[in-house]
């Protein structure tokens, strides 16, 4: 699954409510974040293998 950082526009890999691969924290400012299938973006280790 993938979510979506929507002021970055930055797709990492994880899932709302939840921490990214990279580590952030999505509970966090919650209405930044959405679910998402689109290719993940993020290139921090966790997110990008």
């Amino acid at each position: 699954m993938a979510v979506k950082h929507s002021p970055s526009g930055i797709v990492h890999q994880g899932n709302k409510g939840g921490r990214t691969g990279c580590g952030f924290d999505t509970k966090k400012e919650a209405t930044h974040w959405t679910d998402s299938h689109s290719k993940i973006t993020c290139d921090r280790n966790g997110c990008k293998n």
